[in-house]
């Protein structure tokens, strides 16, 4: 065989081992790339995405986008080729997996977590909405979970407002572990409870449960420090004036909860927030209207562009990544809480934008 044509085959054969390597190869990352967007203003596969009954609602126009980033799940094993192929991919982000998910994390729970964090971001949007038009929203203290074998344990359940922990009112939950643990380990509590039963059919109503009380002893047992324990978590509930839906599937995570919030504003506001403008926008949000950092900014970003954003509320932490590689025609709008958002949409509609905050890469 010709010399030449050996060095070919070798180099064809090399080629194809190589190949087979970077398809065979597994190797510890994972993808991250531009997820669908939607308007918080519009509809959701037929279905308005806010729905608001109970309260007036007014016609609203533009775009209040929230962005997502689809990722590769925590099963999936990524192989060399395609990691190459996203790391060359401007519009795609290559990233260690335990970035993403916790080491021995499944999809199960990956997608539980997910649910979890996105049913709280909209209930703290809703709250932050409300706080922001002053309309006051009324707090109960409820059982948040009951931990499986403690003495709680079939006597309490999850929902259950409690009223008073021996006789003594309730008002903020940190006030049902200072009197549980007023007593000794082996002593008995005397919790008096509304059944989450009879609260979630007074709160359908827009009321505070009072109905229907019970008092129910559990004996308590020494947890660590040697402290009593009935073994619950309490938590705050939130008694809306009205109903406010989300009605958005096949999204997880706490990101959306500043476009939610933004979104419920407009609807129950005379004047428009966008004044027409196709604004999108990410970030976590607390109950006091607080806006955090999210993941994937890049990625939202692009997406926002890809679908006509002029306009990108982005939370103050992400300001420095996000202005590294920020989308032709794109502005970035810095904001810190509900408040900041309201403020730079109001100059955006106006019109008049100069002096709108925005995003600079840090030094």
């Amino acid at each position: 065989m010709p010399r030449r044509t050996a060095t070919l085959l070798a180099s064809i054969l090399m080629l194809i081992a190589l190949l087979c390597a970077g398809v065979l190869i597994p190797v510890p990352y994972s993808e991250m790339s531009p997820g669908p967007t939607v308007n918080t203003l519009g509809e959701h596969e037929g279905k308005p995405v806010l729905q608001i009954s109970g309260r007036k609602t007014y016609p609203t126009d533009g775009h209040l986008n929230m962005t997502t980033v689809r990722v590769t799940g925590p099963d999936y094993s990524m192989n060399l080729l395609e990691a190459v192929y996203g790391w060359l991919d401007p519009d795609s982000a290559v990233v260690p997996h335990k970035t993403l998910y916790p080491e021995g994390q499944t999809a199960e729970q990956a997608d539980q977590e997910n649910a979890e964090e996105f049913s709280q971001s909209q209930e703290s949007a809703k709250v932050a909405a409300l706080e922001q038009l002053h309309i006051p929203v009324a707090t109960q203290t409820v059982v948040a979970s009951v931990l499986k074998g403690k003495p709680a344990d079939g006597l309490l359940h999850a929902g259950d407002v409690i009223k008073a922990v021996d006789g003594t009112p309730v008002k903020a939950k940190d006030d049902v572990t200072k009197l549980v643990t007023r007593h000794k380990p082996g002593e008995k509590v005397v919790f008096t409870v509304i059944p989450a039963k009879n609260a979630a059919a007074a709160e359908k109503k827009g009321q505070r449960p009072e109905g229907g009380r019970k008092d129910i002893t559990v004996p308590t047992v020494k947890a660590e420090g040697g402290r009593a324990l009935v073994g619950i978590q309490a938590g705050v509930d939130h008694i809306f004036p009205f109903t406010i839906d989300v009605k958005l599937a096949d999204v997880g995570g706490p990101s959306a909860g500043l476009m939610f919030a933004l979104g419920i504003v407009d609807k129950l506001s005379k004047q428009s927030l966008t004044g027409g403008k196709f604004i999108a926008g990410t970030g976590t949000i607390d109950d006091q209207g607080k806006v955090g950092p999210i993941g994937g900014i890049s990625m939202k970003t692009v997406g926002a562009r890809a679908k006509g954003a002029e306009y990108f509320l982005t939370p103050k932490d992400n300001c420095a990544s996000a202005a590294k590689d920020t989308p032709e025609g794109l502005t970035l709008v810095k904001v810190d809480t509900i408040g900041d958002a309201v403020q730079a949409l109001k100059k955006i509609s106006s019109g008049h934008p100069q002096g709108l905050p925005s995003c600079s890469i840090s030094h």
